[in-house]
């Protein structure tokens, strides 16, 4: 079971990935978009971090929606909303309750999935964080219906992030900024689907680390 120190851990870990891979984040930005994605999402995941430690008693699905309400306030440009969205819409799924089992754990982040494709109307292969994030669900979601371990079972949805994160590379964008630039947007990863890979390979080592 995982509970509120699993949330905790999860935006520490997200906070230091996209810190130290900022200036990459920047660069891939600056090739398709504003170039601010990588200050953006430090900027967000730092805050969560300081909101989360003035946070004594929350439960696991407060902690979440109150991540999400911290980057909508704090981060700029699509990713605030973006992932401010997820995070709110999961911590809803996950409720009132103080843990949370791997089933449930699926539901949340199948819900903030939800809510990136309804704010984004984006799908897969329009070369946006949905590119990364769907397979990433979807992979986690199948381990888990067929028992694998919860530990293995977030390794594989981290790697098909990954993997989903590279197929963006020869796509034309059809969402967001990128789109602007028509054939142009070919050639270049996403920002998008590169963070969320981070975001999704550190629950990996949250939850391998609480094992």
């Amino acid at each position: 079971m995982m509970d509120a120190a699993t949330i905790t851990t999860w935006m520490n870990e997200i906070a230091g990935a996209v810190r130290a891979e900022r200036d990459y984040l920047i660069q891939l930005d600056a090739a398709i978009g504003d170039g601010d994605h990588g200050i953006n999402m430090t900027r967000g995941f730092d805050a969560v971090v300081r909101a989360l430690a003035q946070e004594e008693d929350g439960t696991p699905g407060k902690l979440l929606t109150l991540a999400g309400k911290t980057l909508v306030s704090s981060v700029g440009g699509a990713s605030g909303p973006l992932w401010g969205s997820a995070l709110r819409r999961g911590g809803r799924a996950l409720g009132d309750a103080p843990t949370f089992d791997d089933g449930k754990l699926v539901e949340a982040l199948q819900a903030a999935l939800a809510a990136v494709v309804d704010l984004g109307a984006a799908v897969l292969g329009d070369k946006t964080m949905v590119d990364a994030m769907d397979p990433a669900v979807a992979t986690l979601r199948r381990e888990v219906d067929a028992g694998t371990v919860l530990p293995v079972a977030l390794r594989r949805a981290a790697e098909a992030a990954e993997v989903g994160m590279r197929a963006t590379i020869p796509l034309q964008a059809r969402k967001g900024r990128a789109s602007y630039l028509g054939e142009r947007s070919i050639g270049h990863q996403d920002p998008g689907a590169t963070s969320t890979a981070l975001i999704v390979r550190a629950l990996e080592r949250t939850v391998a680390g609480s094992q």
